[in-house]
């Protein structure tokens, strides 16, 4: 087991007034990981934010689970483009500077 946190779905659930079940498929669709430990069910802390994004997603602007995976997806691929372009920036300053 990781070192980081974990908190309990139940509670998650209880404060976002969301259902375990919403939060089981979200675990399905490989949208956040749960981990079971002792017949109950957690998710680590650094993944609250996606948790939080998706639910507002989800509730404010009535997106579906699919469309939140496509926007997630979408993000991923953005986020690892900005990486390689940050490589390929750095890699272009060391040909600059010769």
């Amino acid at each position: 087991m990781d070192d980081k946190p974990l908190i309990l779905i139940e509670t998650l659930c209880s404060h976002y007034n969301i259902e375990i079940a919403f939060v089981d498929t979200l675990n399905t669709m490989g949208l956040i990981q749960i981990e079971i430990i002792e017949q109950k069910h957690f998710i680590h802390q650094d993944q609250i934010g996606n948790l939080e994004k998706i639910i507002r997603l989800h509730n404010e602007l009535n997106v579906n689970l699919e469309g939140i995976d496509v926007v997630f997806n979408l993000l991923e691929k953005e986020r690892k483009l900005q990486q390689e372009l940050n490589a390929i920036k750095n890699r272009l300053r060391l040909y600059e500077n010769e």
